[in-house]
């Protein structure tokens, strides 16, 4: 596969080359020159493997030539050797041979090591860039911004790794105090180093940018991006819906799949809707924001307004300046109409958000993080336009435990933190509080890289 970048297409890439050096030399994003298309024969073959085995014959058609079948498919089983259920409400999974099968599931990305989305991207990005770096000896200083739990997720696929140091930026007192322990529980000595920007996600998403468009900082420093700037983190993502939509339309042939995401930089959604390119059986897809909605508001309107992010409680989503929303242009050739015609999206505050997270809990039983909450909340205003009876899928993001604080104070129910994050609970801190701006970062790079 070939990657162009979206600002000057003539500049072109590898997938290998695009994976370390994460943006194009113009700061464009780079994307795939062509999605595959598979046939319902494919399908079915796909559809009937494990979702392992499906990732690694998808990855193939994205990959280059440094990548061996083998290679690819080792990658694969060891990135993914967690589960990928799709439940009820009422906590049965998904099952073809369901007597009286219902039409509303929940996705759980939240079964990987840090207990969220963000693990199969970045399993599958670690393993990769460590295939490529161990077969050339290169090292990388890797940057990635994070609004809760891509640091971690991250932090925790290239920890020990070999020829890796990783930089985390988050807000400081900006992500959920559970969250904040992943991100600085990893050791003081070790490869993965926090910084509390004092500042807004944005921010710090800004000064991964401004780092990689210093051409004397990033040489230096061979420097390589974790955000979905990357786009080693956005085509991993088309896997879980890829696979997942064969699973759901198996056991319902006859009704249409509609998925809502709670979004926050489109990553997740852009993953989706080259999922659909590639053939998967997705009719519809659902975007769920918090008050930070630029995306939902171009949807309604054809014009696309980045701002200011404003905290809020599904913080994961509080961004103001989606980054991957050039890329979704892309994929309908800049057509409004068609894109609003596959994604809808609506959009709520806090209030709306917990008071759906105490009725959910109250008449079910099952626990939803703020993110999940706010896309079944978006998934529920879609039902009440629908025309039709759907196979509907609603993306859990998070594990609940991981905003421990506010649903325990939502609920009125205490949860017990699974070992996991209680092992970084319970572990020593270390972060580096930082001023949002390229000197400081550059002086603390020159220092740690």
């Amino acid at each position: 596969m070939i990657y162009h970048s979206l600002k000057n297409p003539d500049i072109k890439a590898s997938f290998s080359k695009a994976l370390l050096s994460s943006l194009a030399p113009d700061g464009g994003l780079y994307m795939p020159e062509s999605i595959p298309r598979f046939e319902k024969k494919d399908l079915a073959r796909l559809g009937a493997v494990s979702f392992a085995d499906c990732a690694s014959y998808l990855a193939r058609f994205f990959v280059d030539d440094q990548f061996t079948d083998e290679a690819i498919a080792s990658i694969c089983q060891d990135a993914y050797d967690f589960p990928l259920p799709l439940m009820t409400l009422a906590g049965d999974e998904l099952d073809t041979a369901m007597v009286e099968p219902g039409n509303e599931y929940i996705l759980e990305l939240i079964h990987g090591p840090t207990l969220a989305f963000k693990d199969f991207a970045a399993r599958f990005m670690g393993r990769a860039a460590s295939h490529l770096m161990s077969e050339s000896g290169e090292k990388r200083t890797i940057l990635v911004a994070t609004s809760g739990d891509t640091g971690g997720a991250i932090g925790h696929a290239f920890l020990n790794q070999p020829g890796v140091t990783v930089f985390i930026l988050f807000p400081n007192g900006g992500v959920s105090s559970v969250q904040e322990h992943q991100l600085t529980s990893m050791g003081r000595n070790s490869n993965v180093k926090a910084i509390g920007v004092d500042g807004s996600f944005d921010d710090c998403q800004a000064l991964v940018k401004q780092a990689f468009s210093d051409e004397e900082l990033s040489e230096k420093h061979s420097l390589m991006s974790a955000n979905s700037i990357n786009v080693g983190r956005v085509i991993p993502q088309s896997f879980y819906y890829f696979w997942t939509s064969l699973q759901a339309k198996a056991a319902f042939p006859d009704r249409p799949i509609v998925y809502s995401i709670p979004s926050g930089n489109l990553g997740n959604l852009t993953g989706g809707l080259i999922a659909r390119k590639m053939g998967a059986p997705i009719d519809q897809f659902v975007v769920g924001n918090n008050i930070n909605h630029p995306f939902i508001d171009y949807l309604s309107t054809g014009e696309y307004i980045p701002r200011n992010s404003v905290p809020t409680l599904s913080n994961a989503m509080d961004i103001g300046r989606p980054n991957n929303f050039p890329r979704i242009l892309e994929l309908f050739n800049d057509d409004h109409a068609q894109i609003s015609a596959v994604c809808r999206g609506w959009y709520f505050g806090d209030d709306q958000t917990e008071r759906h997270m105490r009725k959910i809990y109250n008449n079910t039983g099952y626990i939803m993080c703020p993110h999940t909450a706010v896309g079944h909340l978006a998934m529920n205003k879609f039902e009440e336009t629908a025309d039709r009876e759907y196979t509907k899928i609603t993306v859990s993001t998070a594990h609940p435990a991981k905003f421990l604080d506010d649903v325990e104070r939502i609920l009125r129910e205490d949860l017990e933190l699974p070992a996991s994050l209680q092992a970084s609970v319970d572990a020593p801190s270390h972060k580096h509080i930082m001023a949002p701006n390229i000197d400081a970062l550059r002086t603390y790079l020159d220092a740690e890289a």
